[in-house]
């Protein structure tokens, strides 16, 4: 049931609506610290992260949050839980923001509460292993976020599903401050050398496409402290899963690294994953982000695709194209990235392959064999709409020119 604010004053052990009123203000609260990731939380004068951003967390429960506080600015948004990563699944979450310019007050949003991304079973355990308080907690699970822009104000509502309210619910206000400040924007990624297997061995083929220009984890500014530090590697990629990351889509080609550290620091602090989900990003002007750490020419195990994240890679188109138009430039962008990662093991880009499902939660049981386009769609594998009913269309011809690009 949908609680309206007037039914929060008799019932707020029940209510589920958490309302940041334009005339209410909140305390900035501190990162808190969450199992599954997140740094602990900060005192007051306490240095912050190197990159200065933070996650703050503000509790749902009880239905609304104190008044006369005032929210700490962010950019990026989403709604958190404790417990599966679907247990909000066939319900909806709803948010409006405040300009922290203007002081107006956006339309309401609607989150993807789906739980669709994600490490599959087993994968990312270790940072939850790290940061977790004895005796651990259940797993967590989040929306897909939203890009806010510059933002001192909001306002949530939370219907739950057919499971009820999860425990622990919460927004993640995420600011992604100016990054880590170092040399190298378009150099190898961390981990092994481009060309170099974790095993030392390297990669020749007769259809590899050109390397594109990537805008390392250097270049966007990644705080390496908040990630774990090692790396996870799975098989060689013979499928590349394309997604959006149901972002805004109307944002500056010189916003992205900001939103890319976001999304980033959503994964890692709210999302408890040891890394970044997604393998690369790809903005609306073509720009490819290195993703995930590893080495970008390495088949680096990412949290994309739940149940084929195994010898695959996930990229992700910067926005959501469930309506707007996927702009040619980004299209460009994702086919060069798909070519030349495929073409690293001799993966035709127009062809196709079998994968085996890691998950229960896919649209295969774990174990079951599906064949999948070397260039797919997260819908492929996954009851979602990602990546959206106007980029999926698309795909035919990102095959068609990823293929053309490994010379086939």
């Amino acid at each position: 049931m949908r609680i309206s604010l007037p039914a929060l004053r008799g019932r707020p052990s029940a209510a589920l609506l958490a309302v940041l009123a334009a005339g209410l203000t909140f305390p900035s609260i501190p990162a808190e610290a969450r199992a599954g990731g997140g740094a602990p939380a900060a005192r007051p004068g306490a240095p912050g992260p190197a990159g200065g951003g933070s996650v703050t967390s503000l509790p749902l429960a009880g239905g609304r949050l104190p008044a006369g506080r005032t929210a700490r600015r962010f950019d990026l948004l989403g709604v958190g839980w404790d417990g599966p990563a679907r247990a909000l699944a066939g319900g909806t979450v709803r948010v409006r923001t405040r300009d922290a310019a203007t002081g107006v007050w956006s339309g309401w949003h609607e989150l993807e509460t789906d739980g669709e991304d994600g490490p599959d079973a087993g994968a990312d355990a270790a940072v939850t292993a790290a940061v977790a308080p004895v005796g651990g907690r259940a797993p967590r699970g989040a929306t897909a976020p939203l890009w806010t822009g510059p933002s001192d104000g909001v306002a949530v509502e939370v219907t739950p599903g057919p499971a009820g309210p999860p425990p622990g619910l919460r927004v993640e206000l995420v600011d992604p401050g100016e990054g880590v400040r170092s040399a190298g924007a378009r150099s190898t990624a961390a981990g092994p050398a481009d060309g170099e297997r974790a095993d030392g061995g390297r990669r020749t083929g007769h259809h590899q496409a050109p390397r594109p220009e990537i805008v390392t984890r250097a270049g966007w500014g990644a705080d390496e402290s908040i990630r774990e530090p090692d790396f996870e590697y799975t098989g060689p990629v013979r499928v590349v899963f394309v997604h959006h990351t149901a972002t805004t889509t109307e944002y500056a080609c010189s916003d992205a690294p900001r939103l890319v550290r976001a999304i980033y620091q959503y994964h890692v602090q709210s999302n408890g994953w040891r890394d970044i989900g997604y393998n690369f990003l790809v903005d609306r002007c073509g720009t490819v982000y290195e993703g995930r750490a590893g080495g970008t020419d390495l088949p680096v195990h990412g949290a994309h695709t739940l149940g084929f994240n195994t010898d695959s890679a996930g990229v992700a188109a910067i926005g959501t194209f469930v309506t707007d138009v996927p702009p040619a430039a980004l299209l460009t962008g994702v086919a060069r990235i798909a070519a030349w990662k495929l073409g690293l093991t001799e993966q035709d880009a127009a062809g196709s392959t079998r994968l085996v499902s890691g998950s229960d939660g896919s649209l295969y049981p774990a174990g079951t064999g599906a064949v999948f386009q070397a260039v797919s769609g997260h819908r492929d594998a996954f009851n979602t709409e990602c990546p959206g009913d106007a980029l999926y269309p698309k795909l035919p011809e990102l095959r068609a020119e990823a293929a053309r690009l490994q010379g086939r």
